[in-house]
């Protein structure tokens, strides 16, 4: 079935440049490999590509590399319907031009002769490329909404390792629901400083309140500029990201070590439920943005920067909050990227550290605290197995499994070991997560 088309942002005068910065965000992902949200950092900051453009125009170039990563695999497949024969090493230069007017054609609604143009502009400097691009360009401008009603989206779009993967770990039909979900910009939902106050606050921000305790927006607008963000009554965090915190037990008063913690999102929740909060990051940086959000929601929190595997706090902890790094498969819905970037390799890569890290873990706790570990991944190598090895290692630590009244009734996001496992399907849609809470044992 063909996806629904986006109405786009109408670009402004600079609306070339939002293109010409969209082209360029697609190298910094595709060919150099880097993450999205570091590109457009660069992209942003003092003199570059999109510094000086309206906040119209990066908004349209933001959504129109994001259509392009996430619906990858149907604007190639459709680009090669249109072309003789396959590009070669010349005609390479004219792939991401054409991948992004085939997504303004088949997915945004952009005037044909806007998409077409600028594609054409695009290779300009390329010898032999102009009418090459201009009669794909111009094929997708009549057929692209045909060919996209033919394809099978969800396929098309996930990469092989990943489709495997999660059918081998939660059935195909599952999976196909999933990406079906990850193909659809996700809504804004927010986490509330003051719990007591969500009626009112989702009537002022057109909010829906989900059973979890998250408001979910699906309306548009800058977040800064939003209802209650200078008085600092929310932050944003997904509705899967909220719960691992409610796995936890009564925090008011407790020494909680919240390691791994930018973006702060967890730290604001514990320190919220009026938790002594020690926030631990390996990087300084992404720590500073974690107390400058504090310093808005008027939150406070001990941050350290520091490598976890190797910090020691100063006494036992009552509870620690492992958010551990990830391939963060689970996060494709806000940062399409990932579909691109990760590989098979990258799984194996980080359960080493995430084992060194659920051991320094451990070694924090009081006897008697808890462990909530969790990750925002669908694969279960990073999930339930780091959990199962840390457990016949001989880990001082036993599972508690998790009751449907701790998470708003919701069992059906309780796996059959008593854990959390979230699906991009789930509660109209949301991150996938797993987390597991464990308790120290011995005197």
């Amino acid at each position: 079935m063909a996806a629904a088309r986006k109405q786009r942002p109408r670009p402004g005068g600079r609306a070339g440049d939002a293109r010409a910065a969209a082209l360029w965000l697609l190298h910094e992902v595709l060919e150099r490999r880097r993450p999205l949200d570091d590109a457009l950092a660069q992209a942003l900051a003092g003199d570059g590509r999109m510094a000086a453009l309206s906040a119209r125009d990066r908004a349209f170039a933001r959504l129109l590399t994001g259509t392009v990563l996430r619906r990858l695999g149907q604007l190639d497949d459709a680009i090669a319907r249109c072309l003789d024969r396959p590009l070669n090493r010349r005609g390479a230069a004219a792939r991401d031009p054409l991948r992004l007017a085939a997504a303004q054609l088949m997915f945004l609604d952009t005037p044909p002769h806007a998409a077409v143009d600028a594609a054409v502009r695009q290779v300009a400097r390329t010898p032999g490329l102009k009418g090459l691009v201009n009669a794909v360009a111009r094929r997708l401008a009549r057929e692209g909404a045909d060919i996209a009603a033919a394809q099978d989206a969800e396929r098309l779009n996930c990469p092989d390792w990943l489709w495997q993967s999660w059918s081998a770990a939660y059935g195909e039909p599952a999976t196909r629901s999933m990406v079906a979900v990850l193909l659809a910009d996700p809504p804004l939902d927010l986490s509330l400083r003051d719990a007591g106050e969500a009626d009112a606050w989702a009537e002022r921000l057109e909010a829906e309140l989900l059973p979890t305790g998250t408001l979910r927006r699906r309306g548009g607008g800058a977040v800064a500029t939003l209802p209650g963000y200078d008085e600092g009554a929310w932050w944003v965090q997904d509705a899967a990201a909220a719960l691992p915190v409610r796995l936890l037990p009564a925090l008011a008063g407790q020494r909680v070590i919240d390691l791994c913690a930018a973006p702060g999102g967890k730290t604001a929740q514990l320190a919220a439920a009026g938790a002594r909060v020690t926030a631990v990051d390996i990087s300084s940086g992404r720590l500073q943005r974690v107390a400058e959000n504090l310093a808005r929601l008027r939150l406070a929190a001990e941050t350290v920067a520091a490598d976890a595997t190797s910090w020691q706090p100063p006494a036992p902890a009552d509870a620690v909050l492992l958010d551990a790094p990830c391939t963060s498969t689970g996060t494709i819905r806000r940062h399409p990227d990932v579909w691109r970037l990760k590989q098979p390799d990258d799984v194996a890569a980080v359960t080493g550290l995430q084992d060194r890290l659920l051991a320094a873990a451990a070694a924090m706790l009081r006897p008697g605290g808890t462990l909530v570990y969790c990750v925002c991944s669908l694969q279960p190598e990073e999930g339930p197995a780091r959990i199962d090895r840390l457990l016949a290692g001989g880990a001082p630590l036993r599972r508690q499994p998790l009751r449907p009244a701790e998470l708003a009734g919701l069992g059906e996001l309780i796996d059959d070991a008593g854990d959390l496992r979230t699906l991009p399907h789930q509660l109209g849609g949301m991150d996938g997560f797993f987390a597991c809470r464990l308790q120290r044992q011995g005197g």
